[in-house]
């Protein structure tokens, strides 16, 4: 039975797509749970069209899944609603080749609907598009960029069971420095930078700079500005994906846990974003001769006032409090400047007509739809009630003590998010209590797991 695609998606995309890419045997069907991970189908070629005719049938209870793919009850999404069925549909404009995949395969990112076509409000896509909604009432259009920081590790660990760099997928060479910026440090991984580089194109993503990033193994790698914010996190979520299936290819192991490596940095997901008008003009871009523009003041002041009680979005796992370490490039008060990585809230020196936040607590794992949903509403928040950040923050941001009301680890972290009404507003009531839930239950599993940790410490001494 043929429907109308509640996404927008036509049949006309499939059949296109199909007679361009003779070669394509199967599709990656991919909808992204609370922790961003795709989940879905293969569906061979012959099935494609009727997903954009009618959609796919989905158990309501895939968006209530823990990091580990466990059913989390407390979402009210497994058996409050009988393990339902609802509907997936493709969303427009993401079908994709895939490259280097034998057979060759495509893959398309899903949504998840009511059967009778209402937005199922526990999707994260659905999230972010209700926030870029909000503005789109005001006369405004956020714009934005992710950049992505990864580590590039060794198939197996070292001898003292810790991961380690992976060696040069070109020669073999091994480097244990942390040859920050380093060029030819670079040519080692070349031809894995290739692949990822035609995956990116492939996708129709422009990927642009790669850093030997702060740390053994870890680099960085930024993407194009996108005038649609929704399409800046399809990026991010899709380059994730490319630079894992690559990796793999290459024999090593991509990695975006936040923080890997406890003597190094660990790796962010920093958010630029802007805001645009209706006549396509940058508002927080100063004229000649002004100072900051109040939206920029006040939504600098917005992000500031609700960054406490929306650190769970930035920093979902028990492992992304790792990464928070007084001079480790990642932010530890809620402060901003200019020019200045030390803060939590950056405005990057360089053209004015670019001018834009760069937010930065969030580290790599967490879901960039949610993070672009409440950084958004924090932005509103801020321009709604106009208020002031308070002065810029200069030198080294490190020593700033103006974060007392900041969690200071994931248990915090999780009590704040369900306490905030902020947030509630920011990611919708099913969207909060379905990530909520699925964080405390993460917690729980943590805690009455008996780590390695407890016996170094605890087995012949106490």
């Amino acid at each position: 039975m043929t429907q109308t695609c509640p996404s927008g998606a036509t049949l006309a995309e499939a059949e296109e797509f199909l007679a361009e890419h003779p070669e394509i045997e199967a599709v990656d069907i991919v909808l992204h749970d609370s922790n961003g991970i795709g989940r879905g189908k293969i569906i061979r070629r012959h099935e494609l069209a009727s997903l954009y005719k009618s959609g796919r049938h989905m158990p309501i209870s895939i968006l209530g899944l823990d990091i580990c793919g466990e059913d989390v009850h407390e979402t009210g999404l497994i058996w409050d609603q009988g393990d339902g069925d609802l509907r997936a549909w493709p969303i427009p404009g993401t079908l994709k080749a895939l490259h280097n995949t034998q057979p060759p395969r495509a893959e398309v990112f899903m949504s998840l609907y009511d059967l009778d076509g209402a937005p199922m409000t526990s999707d994260p896509r659905h999230a972010l598009a209700r926030q870029v909604a909000e503005f789109a009432k005001r006369g405004l259009k956020p714009a934005g960029a992710f950049e992505l920081e990864f580590f590039l590790l060794a198939k197996d660990r070292g001898p003292d069971g810790k991961v380690r760099p992976a060696a040069d997928v070109l020669d073999g060479r091994e480097s244990r420095k942390t040859e920050v910026y380093s060029v030819d440090h670079l040519h080692g991984m070349l031809p894995l930078f290739s692949d990822i580089y035609a995956g990116a194109a492939k996708a129709g993503i422009t990927a642009e700079t790669m850093i030997s990033e702060y740390a053994p193994g870890q680099y960085e790698l930024t993407l194009h500005y996108r005038e649609d914010v929704m399409q800046a996190a399809d990026d991010l979520i899709r380059l994730k994906r490319i630079v894992r299936q690559q990796a793999r290819a290459h024999g090593v192991v991509a990695c975006f846990m936040a923080k890997p490596i406890a003597d190094y940095a660990g790796s962010g997901m920093h958010f630029h974003v802007s805001l645009m008008n209706d006549d396509g003009k940058n508002v927080f871009a100063e004229g000649a001769g002004e100072g900051w523009r109040p939206e920029l003041l006040h939504a600098l002041g917005g992000l500031r006032a609700t960054m406490a009680e929306s650190m769970l979005v930035f920093a979902p796992h028990l492992n992304s409090w790792r990464r928070f370490a007084n001079q480790s490039y990642a932010p530890v008060s809620t402060n901003w400047g200019v020019n200045n990585r030390s803060v939590a809230l950056r405005v990057p020196a360089g053209e004015v007509r670019a001018r834009r936040i760069e937010h930065r607590p969030s580290g790599v794992d967490a879901n960039p739809y949610l993070v672009a949903a409440t950084v958004l509403a924090g932005i509103l928040h801020g321009l709604d009630l106009k208020i002031d950040p308070g002065p810029e923050t200069v030198g080294n941001g490190y020593e700033d003590d103006g974060a007392s009301n900041m969690p200071r680890d994931w248990g915090a972290a999780i009590a704040a998010a369900r306490a905030s009404d902020f947030l509630k507003k920011a990611l919708g009531g099913d969207m909060h209590r379905t990530f909520t839930e699925v964080k405390a239950a993460e917690l729980a599993r943590v805690a009455r797991t008996i780590s390695d940790v407890d016996f170094d410490l605890y087995l012949h001494t106490v």
